[in-house]
C-alpha cells in the first residue's frame, strides 16, 4: 500500500480541508494568545468559520510574527509535548525557530514518504541526502521520510565533493538529494573526475532554491540522470516535503490535505484571477506546535488547473518563480531572477550560472551588468554574438537594457548551499 491516497475525490479532498482548517483555528485560539488576540481584533470566532471560503476573512501572519514571538512563535501546545525545534536557514537576525509534536515529526514523515513515492522510488533505491542537518529542516526531513519510505539512506550532508563522489560509487547511490547549486557541482565534478561509468544516480531531487531548465538541463547531461525533481516546503511549513512535481514536471503536486493554499496579489492580498501569478499563503490543517493560519510565504507561483497524466488527485501549482522580496526595481521595471533564467534558459551555447550586478555609474545613471558563463564545448569566438543575443533578448523580454559579459565555463562560484543570483551596490539600495 502507498503513501498517497490515490482515490480521494475532490469533494472529499474539499471536506478533509474544511475540517482542518475549522481544527487548527479552534485549537490556535484555544492554546495560542497571539493567535487568540489577532482573531479577536478581526473580529472572527472560530465558530464563524463554516467554508474553506470564509478564510478570507481572517487575519495574516508573516515572518515578523514569528520574530515577535521568539523563541516560541505561535506555539499551541505545552512544552512537555515539544520533542524538537527546528530554523531557518537565514544568516542574518534571529532565526525563524519553529517547533514540533511527535504528531508533527510523524505528518511532515508521511508527506516526504509521498514525495518520494510520486517520484517513483522503490525501496531498492539508496537515497544519497547531500543537504544540511542540525537546525535547518532539509536533512532530518530528507532522511525521515526516507526511513518512512523505506529505501535506504546515505546520510552525508553537505561534506565536500570528494565524499559525495566516493559514496555514490561504494553505495551505489541511485538518488541524490541536494540543492540545486549542490547537485550541478557534483555533476560537474562526476564528470571532471570521469566517474560516469561508476555512478549509478538515475534521479535528483533538489529544493531549498529555484534554479532554471538549463541547470537542469546540464545536470542530466553530466550525470545521466532520468529525472531531475523540484520539491517544495519552508522552515515554516514543517520543511522540504510539501509537495514535489511528478514524472511529467508539470507543476508541483501538493499536499492539500495537509494544507490550503492561495495565491493573491501581494500588494492588494486580494485573489488572483484563476491561473495568475500571485504570493502563495499557507494555512496549515493540522499542525500541532507551530500552527500557521494565512501565512505569506513571499514566494510567487501560480495554480495549474485540469487534472495531471500521472492521475494523482492532488492538485498542482507552478514551480516556484521568484519571492517578493527577491525583486529588484531597475529603470522603473520590477524583475524577479526567475525571468533572466526564463530567457538564459533559451539561449544555447551558455552555462546555467550567472550573476546580477547593478551599481550606480558616476553620472548617477544605474547600469545592471548580467555576467553569464559560456558553454562547456562553446568557444571564446562566439562570445560578441551571444553577448549580443542575450542583451536583445532580455530588451525585448524584460523591457530594460543591460551589458552582458561572458565567462569562462566553471568561473562562477559554486556552492553546497544557495546561490547568490543578485548583487545590488547601487546607491540608497540594500545588497
Amino acid at each position: 500500500m502507498g503513501f498517497i491516497p490515490r482515490n480521494l475525490s475532490p469533494e472529499e479532498l474539499k471536506k478533509t480541508q474544511l475540517e482542518g482548517l475549522q481544527w487548527t483555528l479552534r485549537h490556535a485560539y484555544e492554546n495560542c494568545p497571539a493567535y487568540r488576540t489577532k482573531l479577536d481584533d478581526a473580529g472572527v470566532k472560530p465558530e464563524a468559520v463554516r467554508s474553506c471560503e470564509d478564510i478570507e476573512a481572517l487575519p495574516f501572519t508573516d515572518k515578523e510574527d514569528l520574530k515577535i514571538g521568539y523563541p516560541f512563535p505561535f506555539r499551541s501546545v505545552p512544552f512537555d509535548r515539544i520533542v524538537r525545534i527546528h530554523a531557518s536557514s537565514g544568516t542574518t537576525g534571529k532565526r525563524k525557530i519553529l517547533c514540533y509534536t511527535a504528531g508533527d515529526v510523524d505528518v511532515w514523515a508521511d508527506m516526504f514518504a509521498r514525495c518520494y513515492e510520486l517520484a517513483g522510488l522503490t525501496r531498492e533505491d539508496r537515497v544519497q541526502i547531500a543537504v544540511g542537518y542540525g537546525l535547518w529542516t532539509a536533512g532530518a526531513g530528507f532522511q525521515a521520510g526516507c526511513e518512512r519510505f523505506g529505501a535506504m539512506a546515505v546520510p552525508i550532508g553537505p561534506a565536500n565533493a570528494e565524499m559525495h563522489c566516493d559514496m555514490m560509487a561504494d553505495m551505489g547511490t541511485t538518488v541524490l538529494c541536494a540543492t540545486a547549486s549542490m547537485a550541478l557541482l557534483m555533476a560537474e565534478e562526476i564528470h571532471k573526475r570521469d566517474l560516469g561509468e561508476k555512478i549509478r544516480v538515475k534521479k535528483i531531487i533538489t529544493g531549498a532554491e529555484r534554479h532554471s531548465e538549463a541547470m537542469r538541463a546540464r545536470m542530466k547531461e553530466l550525470m545521466g540522470v532520468e529525472h531531475v525533481f523540484d520539491i517544495y516546503g519552508l522552515t515554516e511549513l514543517y520543511g522540504p516535503g510539501t509537495g514535489l512535481d511528478c514524472v511529467f514536471h508539470n507543476g508541483i503536486h501538493y499536499w492539500a490535505d495537509r494544507f490550503l493554499f492561495e495565491i493573491l496579489d501581494p500588494m492588494t492580498l486580494k485573489p488572483v484571477p484563476p491561473g495568475s501569478e500571485g504570493e502563495l499563503v499557507v494555512t496549515t490543517l493540522r499542525k500541532e506546535a507551530s500552527p500557521l493560519i494565512r501565512y505569506r510565504t513571499h514566494d510567487v507561483t501560480r495554480m495549474l488547473d485540469g487534472e495531471c497524466e500521472c492521475g494523482v488527485p492532488f492538485p498542482r501549482h507552478d514551480r516556484i518563480l521568484g519571492r517578493t522580496d527577491d525583486m529588484f526595481t531597475y529603470k522603473a521595471v520590477n524583475i524577479y531572477p526567475s525571468q533572466i533564467d526564463e530567457v538564459l534558459s533559451a539561449v544555447d551555447g551558455i552555462g546555467s550560472e550567472y550573476q546580477i550586478h547593478l551599481r550606480t555609474e558616476e553620472t548617477g545613471r544605474d547600469k545592471m551588468r548580467l555576467c553569464v558563463e559560456r558553454g562547456m564545448h562553446a568557444q571564446n569566438a562566439d562570445d560578441p554574438g551571444l553577448a549580443s543575443r542575450i542583451e536583445s533578448e532580455i530588451r525585448h523580454k524584460i523591457l530594460v537594457r543591460c551589458q552582458v559579459e561572458i565567462l569562462e565555463y566553471g568561473s562562477l562560484p559554486r556552492t553546497e548551499r544557495k546561490s547568490r543570483r543578485v548583487f545590488d551596490e547601487r546607491q540608497g539600495h540594500t545588497p
